[in-house]
């Protein structure tokens, strides 16, 4: 096969975990009614069977990119399939909450080898930038398809198939991975790995994981001294760790990435934007089902065109990136996306389809756009050899994005919910408004649709101002890439370490 060809059929490998990492990000959700009549967990298990996976993920994520790039990125993510379908398979045929519990986190360990092995192989074999950018914009477009396709995929395999066929629809994937892996990928390491520090591996995982747990906890709990105290030792851990970075000879994580603009200023940039993507999608398929009363089927089709505005935005960055400026065209990105938070205010009770269509497509194309060109820069300002290391601190920003952009946004949404609901509603019904909808089935029909009428009306509100605080952010970390990446080139390697050869194919 010609090295062309070739390179794409490894491109398409290499977006088949992707995009079922991203599809087990949301199809859970749709399962989890069914599987909680089931196996009947408590609340407390509900809780760890959604989020466990998620957790562990993003606390593995810089230990296993760095983990690539010493034992090899090939065999990384080749012994992360196997993870991942034994894992799928123990999820689907699970006899109690307990065992899925303990599936959901091996099927996080599997997707933090994968993860990060895909975006560090993109970098070694698109060696040219035009056709990397186009590598890359492809691989974010299976994470946005898989973002949609997993609601939409969910629902259908719950009206034909039992709760345990979503977790089985990874294996056939995994087996065509297993075995195109091998023909299709090279093999690429840090030719100098220097010595494996066993400590660094242990802190990485102490600092972020309470960080994690904390952000979670919060979202869920709100004001919690638990959540408090959980990012705090993480952070303490990660002091710890940082300094341990420092003087060791052969550092796990090399801290000397930080030091180029570029690499600092593109993975800041990917979380804030994630952080406003994932709090509004937080929000929006509630208003979606429970103001505009839309089937979650109907909703997920709602949310449709904000994906293929998504991989719009990917294609489009990879395209304009060869006449406009990059900085400018991340600021113009997220700029986009912060017109399209602001159209959000104008959404109503009782109606603003094409209003949330337009404005949600705007917030997919803007963001797709800009993390494409950021995560091109990531991975290019870090040498060939660190490039594993790289991409799990990209991922490991998104994780964190998504989860502060659940809380924060959730929790601004919350307060001003929680405002516009009188005080004699009840305390469920003030805390939510799928609680309000529980309560007000229980009243008297006047009653009942008035307490909705104050409950929907508080939503949109809540809505409306995570809206404005979305837009804003949006609007801020625009015009900073453009000031923090414009001060540098955004060409060359970094000054810090010189390139390093990888492994040959094979």
């Amino acid at each position: 096969m010609a090295g062309g060809r070739r390179d794409w059929a490894a491109l398409g490998v290499l977006v088949l975990p992707v995009l079922l990492i991203s599809v087990d990000m949301t199809v859970l959700g749709f399962a989890l009614p069914y599987l909680s009549e089931d196996l009947g967990p408590t609340g407390a298990q509900q809780l760890w069977i959604v989020d466990i996976y998620s957790f562990v993920l993003g606390g593995l994520l810089v230990l296993m990119g760095t983990l690539g790039d010493r034992i090899g990125r090939r065999k990384l993510l080749l012994s992360g399939a196997v993870a991942f379908g034994v894992a799928s398979v123990a999820a689907a045929f699970a006899t109690s909450p307990g065992m899925l519990i303990a599936a959901r986190a091996l099927l996080g360990v599997g997707g933090a080898t994968l993860m990060p092995s895909t975006l560090a192989l993109i970098r070694s074999i698109f060696t040219d930038p035009a056709r990397r950018r186009t590598a890359i914009a492809v691989w974010g477009a299976g994470f946005s398809g898989g973002m949609a396709l997993g609601p939409v995929l969910g629902g259908w395999l719950l009206e034909h198939f039992w709760w345990g066929s979503v977790f089985l629809i990874n294996v056939p994937v995994m087996v065509v991975l297993l075995v195109a892996g091998p023909l299709l990928l090279p093999e690429a390491r840090d030719p100098r790995p220097g010595r494996f520090d066993p400590l660094s591996a242990v802190l990485s995982l102490a600092a972020v994981l309470p960080v994690v747990y904390g952000i979670k906890r919060f979202a869920e709990h709100g004001a919690d001294p638990l959540a408090a105290v959980s990012v705090l030792i993480g952070a303490a851990f990660a002091v710890v760790f940082v300094r341990r970075q420092r003087a060791l000879p052969d550092p796990m994580l090399d801290l000397a990435l930080f030091r180029d603009r570029r690499f600092s200023a593109s993975v800041l940039t990917n979380m804030l934007g994630v952080f406003a993507l994932v709090g509004l999608l937080f929000l929006v398929p509630q208003y979606l089902q429970l103001v505009l009363g839309l089937r979650p089927m109907t909703a997920a089709l709602w949310l449709l065109p904000t994906t293929v505005a998504g991989i719009a935005g990917s294609f489009a960055a990879a395209r304009l990136a060869r006449r406009v400026p990059v900085p400018r065209l991340i600021a113009g990105g997220l700029l986009a996306a912060a017109a399209g938070f602001a159209a959000l205010v104008a959404l109503g009770v009782h109606g603003g389809l094409a209003i949330l269509v337009a404005g949600m497509s705007l917030v997919g194309f803007g963001v797709a756009l800009s993390e494409t060109l950021t995560n091109d820069l990531i991975i290019t300002a870090a040498p060939p050899s660190r490039a594993g290391a790289a991409s799990a601190i990209s991922e490991t920003g998104f994780e964190l994005g998504g989860a502060l952009g659940t809380a924060v946004l959730g929790s601004i949404a919350a307060a001003a919910y929680r405002a516009g609901v009188p005080g004699d509603a009840g305390e469920t019904a003030r805390e939510t408004l799928g609680g309000a909808v529980a309560t007000a089935a229980g009243l008297p029909p006047a009653q009942a649709e008035a307490l909705l009428a104050a409950a929907r009306a508080a939503f949109v509100h809540g809505l409306q101002v995570s809206a404005v605080a979305g837009a804003a952010l949006l609007a801020y970390t625009g015009v900073q890439a453009l000031v923090l990446l414009r001060s540098r080139g955004t060409g060359a390697a970094p000054a810090h370490e010189p390139r390093r050869a990888v492994a040959p194919r094979g």
